[in-house]
């Protein structure tokens, strides 16, 4: 059984803040990828992201969490339903979906 001794926890951080950066960075470019940097910025809505998702760069495993949950969303709702990559973007960044 792990102590979780002071330098344990600070290396499960900086894990947590790779990792976090990594699929973040990854899901990104998945989504630049299929639909257009050019076509995202003009298709982005003004949505105003929620308080939580800000703070939860605090919280190194948060951020990872929330970006998969996201690609559960896309998978899930959107692409399973036959909807575009598209129409998920939209429906992140706008209030009117």
């Amino acid at each position: 059984m792990n102590d979780f001794g002071s330098s344990d926890i600070l290396a499960y951080a900086i894990f947590g803040l790779i990792l976090n950066f990594v699929f973040s960075i990854a899901f990104g470019l998945y989504l630049s990828k299929n639909i257009g940097v050019e076509d995202m910025m003009h298709s982005k809505g003004d949505r105003i992201q929620p308080w939580w998702l800000s703070i939860s760069l605090a919280v190194p495993y948060a951020k990872m969490a929330i970006t998969l949950y996201r690609v559960a969303i896309l998978q899930l709702y959107f692409l399973d339903q036959g909807k575009s990559h598209k129409e998920y973007w939209i429906y992140l960044t706008s209030n009117d979906y």
